[in-house]
């Protein structure tokens, strides 16, 4: 007794053809995706390389260049004789940017250590500081000698948000005799703050601390302060 085993080719030769059929489906879908991300990235290099280009580049221009206000000297005065009434001279200070520090107090301490500074030197302070919410930075003391720059220099690492800087101070050498007609300048308030937004000056005054509070130093605060540049 003997029993034959049939072999139907056609059934091998459509499994073939319906797996060649699936590939070729699945590599179809598969390079239309690559070409859909390319084609998507493509319009997204075109986006950011032409529309957005001069927004794209004025950013990277910001981040490479700082531009920062060059404040004038402030002018001087004199009678017409040429006798001199107001003059400025240079100085340094300390100075603290509040918005970098987290405990004013602790770090006045730690400052006192190695720069003296006085209760009223801290009362100016808290007073700058609470009239002055818009300016960067405060002076903690003025008029520093070589041997405090010195010694603050040393030790600068400690102190993040403190940096010393050369300002400009005014002085009368006429002292009381012409006081009441040449005035005095002050630091800028915040009253004076909405003073100056308002007048649109506010570009002009970028980086300045002080202006005319009486007498000529106030009358002629347009001519004595200047035009503000940059650099």
């Amino acid at each position: 007794m003997s029993s034959e085993l049939s072999i139907n080719p056609g059934v091998e030769l459509r499994n073939a053809e319906l797996e060649l059929h699936h590939f070729q489906v699945r590599l179809a879908v598969a390079a239309g995706l690559v070409l859909f991300v390319f084609l998507l990235l493509a319009s997204r290099f075109f986006y950011l390389q032409v529309v957005k280009h001069g927004e794209l580049y004025t950013l990277a221009e910001a981040n490479r260049i700082s531009i920062v206000p060059v404040v004038p000297n402030r002018g001087i005065i004199v009678d017409r004789n040429g006798v001199l009434l107001a003059h400025n001279y240079s100085a340094y200070t300390l100075e603290v940017r509040p918005d970098r520090i987290e405990n004013l107090d602790s770090l006045i301490d730690e400052l006192a250590t190695v720069v003296e500074i006085t209760a009223r030197d801290r009362r100016r302070f808290r007073r700058l500081l609470e009239e002055s919410k818009s300016i960067g930075s405060l002076p903690v003391r003025t008029r520093l000698s070589d041997e405090e720059i010195a010694r603050f220099a040393a030790v600068r690492y400690r102190f993040p948000g403190v940096e010393i800087n050369a300002r400009l101070f005014r002085q009368y050498p006429q002292g009381e005799v012409f006081s009441h007609v040449v005035g005095h300048i002050g630091r800028i308030n915040q009253r004076e703050v909405e003073q100056i937004e308002a007048e649109g000056l506010t570009a002009n005054y970028r980086g300045t601390d002080y202006m005319g509070k009486t007498g000529l130093e106030q009358n002629y605060e347009r001519f004595l302060h200047g035009t503000t540049g940059v650099e």
